[in-house]
């Protein structure tokens, strides 16, 4: 059993994540990421109605009691605030902020990249996020590439982490991308439902895998362009949300996206320094009117400007 010391949090789990694993809860309801969460519990501070859980994959159950214990041993990096960095706002209130994300911008502290982060900057305007969500991750409820740009939702108070948090995870929150893909498509809809996990010759790459997680991509095809393709412009929308998720289905079904030298099959980049992916639209209920909101967000000018040269 846990002792109280350095206890970090007691949570409940709520009916919406019963039968869940526990890696993927801790996760959820302390805003840590998914490998730290795997961490802390290897490692024994992860407690479920006190009793130490040490298994990943255990399942939890409704009513049952998360406590997750600070690492005694690692300290957690601390992200310094940073004004130099822009933060594109497209909405702010008491509860949340929603940022338009250039291309290039990476979203938090990680593996290579410590400084010049979009939570870096989002911590100088908002002060308050430091006790929101995970140290390094302050606020952030859902996250995009470095090379995707758009709209991404951040959560300004613990209540609003989880109820946003809480809205992903019942697939109550719409995410809507712009993607231009090799090929054209026979259908002008369709789901792409496959898991993804990491890749068995690449640790560093993801991909469809039996032993991976449940991911659904649905797509709807826009418009499609002969030269210098054949191309398809698509609207795609995330039920699940894993790493490199749009990326990876895209390229499973023969259409990687343009610009995209990870999963793209040596395919040109037609000139793109990054993958043509836009988050354009995102729907939310907000934590605390419980109103529906809408934002959109149009295409930034050098994926425009690659359109017009295909029209």
């Amino acid at each position: 059993m846990l002792s109280d010391q350095g206890r970090s949090g007691h949570e409940r789990v709520p009916a919406a994540l019963d039968g869940e694993r526990l890696d993927r809860v801790v996760a959820l309801l302390t805003g840590c990421s998914r490998s730290e969460a795997e961490r802390v519990i290897a490692e024994g501070h992860v407690a479920i109605s006190g009793t130490t859980a040490t298994t990943r994959s255990r399942r939890v159950c409704e009513g049952e009691t998360i406590d997750v214990a600070v690492d005694p041993v690692r300290e957690p990096l601390a992200l310094e605030a940073d004004w130099s960095v822009s933060v594109p706002v497209v909405y702010e209130d008491e509860d949340l902020v929603v940022v338009d994300k250039p291309a290039g911008l990476v979203v938090h502290p990680g593996a290579g990249t410590r400084q010049g982060t979009l939570a870096a900057g989002l911590l100088a305007r908002y002060p308050e996020l430091a006790g929101v969500g995970e140290a390094l991750r302050p606020g952030i409820v859902h996250r995009l590439d470095k090379g995707t740009s758009g709209l991404l939702v951040v959560a300004r108070n613990e209540p609003a982490r989880r109820d946003l948090a809480a809205q992903l995870t019942e697939r109550r929150m719409e995410r809507r991308y712009l993607a231009l893909v090799w090929g054209r498509f026979e259908e002008g809809s369709g789901v792409i439902d496959a898991p993804i996990g990491r890749s068995d010759r690449d640790r560093t790459r993801m991909a469809v895998t039996a032993s991976g997680r449940e991911a659904r991509t649905r797509y709807h095809v826009i418009s499609s362009f002969a030269e210098p393709g054949p191309l398809t412009l698509l609207e795609c929308s995330l039920e699940t949300g894993r790493t490199h998720q749009i990326r990876v289905h895209l390229a499973q079904i023969g259409h990687p996206l343009v610009g995209d030298l990870t999963y793209g099959r040596g395919r040109r980049d037609l000139g793109l320094d990054r993958v043509f992916l836009h988050s354009a639209r995102l729907r939310l209920v907000h934590p605390r009117s419980r109103e529906e909101m809408v934002f959109a967000s149009e295409l930034p000018p050098d994926l425009r400007s690659l359109l017009a040269s295909s029209c």
